[in-house]
């Protein structure tokens, strides 16, 4: 393949000479892979919001190595996401389970409509933090409502460099909760009288 001398027009760029990138660094990968999970995954999307009645558009946003993320969009998307996403969520789960249902070359199918899953993620962050402020204040454990596994590691993760609090989920299944505990006060010991 020859080379062009001309550099391409890439403005703030960082050009480097060489097939490798430097060390430490990775690229991601953008074009799409060759297996045809991607393409699965919205066939499938479409087939069962089609026999749902629902009218959506699927749209590949990402296709890497790990993981295809498929965007709904459309007049129905609303009614795909469901009640705190749990329609998107099941969607999801049927998804995965037809795509990847040979364990050779297993990708993450991942639905999102319109940023939701990343505003659901702010939103969850911020009521933890929100929460964790008032656990400490209060200086009693915060139970939140049961989530699901995804919203758990959420609350988890954004709380785990939170100054004076603790989090540990408790419940079995659907009624599993996260629980937001602040950490001891440094009360003075009492000691016995003789």
């Amino acid at each position: 393949m020859a080379r062009d001398n001309k550099p391409p027009d890439m403005d703030g760029a960082l050009i480097i000479d060489g097939d490798e990138p430097p060390a430490g660094t990775t690229t991601p990968r953008t074009e799409p892979q060759e297996d045809g999970k991607a393409e699965l995954a919205a066939e499938m999307v479409n087939e069962i919001v089609g026999r749902m009645g629902l009218q959506v558009e699927i749209a590949i946003r990402e296709d890497t190595e790990d993981e295809v993320i498929l965007d709904l969009a459309g007049g129905d998307a609303g009614r795909v996401i469901g009640k705190k996403g749990q329609t998107l969520d099941a969607l999801q789960f049927i998804i995965n389970k037809i795509v990847n249902r040979f364990p050779e070359g297993r990708r993450h199918i991942l639905l999102d409509s319109g940023d939701y899953r990343q505003r659901r993620e702010d939103g969850l962050a911020s009521m933890a933090r929100r929460e964790a402020k008032r656990a400490v204040a209060q200086s009693r454990i915060i139970t939140l409502e049961p989530m699901s596994p995804r919203d758990r590691r959420v609350i988890h993760l954004s709380l785990a460099k939170f100054p004076g609090v603790s989090t540990r989920s408790d419940g079995q299944g659907s009624e599993r909760r996260v629980r937001i505990i602040p950490a001891r006060g440094q009360r003075p010991e009492r000691h016995s009288r003789r």
